[in-house]
């Protein structure tokens, strides 16, 4: 494990990618208001399945006041090495006690990104840094303060209610495991990638969630008789359940599979006794943040900035953006098997 030592306005800063004597874990549990992406590990679970490089910054000001930057080193074909915080997920950033503390950490960051000759540097952020670069605000995160369920249920709008119901009433259910049932998620999961024009992220990656998250990470699976039709991975961090992947399959969109497999996910929440249930991402107005919405979520502003590090980052031009189109459109009609094979080996470059 290589090692360095920063210091800078009395702010030490140490690379540790081991979480040595549960250093990492311990500090990350003290802070104030970490994110899942800080979390020890995705360290292991994004090396281990893409094989990226971490790079994870931690720091301490002497009076015991400490940060962690966690991040990955990306080397993109094509496009240049880029260094993430963090990739596939919606956080990341530095989180410290003090705003001194989370500046050093950036400013090793980009340190480290110059001595590695990486293109730019992508932070992903719940908060605007104090610095000379303009974040994108196009998405917000969207979370719901968990009272007890139900409470919850009251007071969720009578569509919502009427709409779990019904899926009831077709003869829905839901039920929640783990890696037993991630062939089950992964399969549904495939299948609406493709249906979105999206390369799906490897087997593996979900494999080593589980694994490496053990109790904290479930599946929940909606069935129809015994067959699923919808699924979720949850992750429990702290006081906070959160949902970073879910899929149901279109031909089962009329028998709301998907709010009955939120609402019992959000309601096994509350009974396991966490405070908050965050949706994750979405475009502002877009068709998911109106699903998230009407759960009574609440947004929250994220903040990614991409800092050019060697060479200009310009903007995504036109034509680009019917090049991806184009490339959406090719790939929602390739087979399953092609999408499932060669998707992964795309997707590990594909960071957001």
């Amino acid at each position: 494990m290589r090692r360095m030592s920063v210091n800078g306005g009395g702010v030490a800063v140490r690379q540790q990618i081991a979480d040595e004597a549960g250093v990492w874990r311990r500090w990350v549990h003290e802070l104030r208001d970490p994110h899942l992406a800080h979390s020890q590990e995705w360290a292991a679970v994004i090396h281990r399945a893409y094989g990226h490089e971490p790079l994870y910054l931690a720091s301490d000001d002497g009076s015991g006041r400490a940060g962690v930057l966690p991040a990955f080193i990306v080397r993109r074909p094509l496009f240049g090495t880029a260094i993430t915080s963090m990739p596939f997920l919606d956080g990341g950033g530095p989180c410290g006690a003090s705003r001194e503390v989370e500046q050093r950490l950036v400013e090793s960051l980009i340190t480290e990104a110059r001595c590695l000759g990486a293109r730019l540097v992508e932070l992903r952020c719940s908060r605007r840094l104090n610095f000379p670069w303009e974040p994108a605000e196009h998405k917000v995160n969207l979370t719901l303060p968990l009272p007890n369920a139900e409470h919850l249920w009251r007071t969720l709008d009578g569509s919502v209610r009427n709409q779990v119901r019904k899926a009831e009433r077709s003869g829905l259910s839901v039920d929640f495991g783990g890696a037993e049932k991630l062939d089950a998620f992964y399969s549904i999961l495939a299948i609406r990638m493709r249906e979105l024009g999206s390369p799906v992220h490897d087997r593996a990656f979900f494999r080593d969630i589980v694994r490496e998250f053990g109790a904290q990470a479930r599946v929940a699976l909606v069935r129809k008789g015994g067959t699923p039709i919808g699924a979720l991975l949850a992750l429990g961090f702290r006081h906070t359940l959160t949902v970073p992947w879910s899929s149901c399959l279109s031909e089962h969109r009329t028998l709301c599979s998907n709010m009955l497999l939120y609402w019992e996910t959000i309601r096994t929440a509350c009974i396991e006794g966490f405070r908050r249930f965050d949706f994750g991402r979405s475009s502002r107005g877009s068709s998911t943040y109106r699903f998230k919405r009407q759960w009574g979520a609440v947004e929250s502003p994220l903040f990614w900035y991409t800092i050019p590090i060697h060479g200009r980052v310009r903007p995504f031009s036109a034509d680009e953006g019917r090049l991806a189109t184009y490339l959406t459109n090719a790939w929602r009609h390739l087979p399953l098997t092609v999408t499932r094979g060669v998707g992964p080996r795309i997707r590990r470059y594909l960071i957001q």
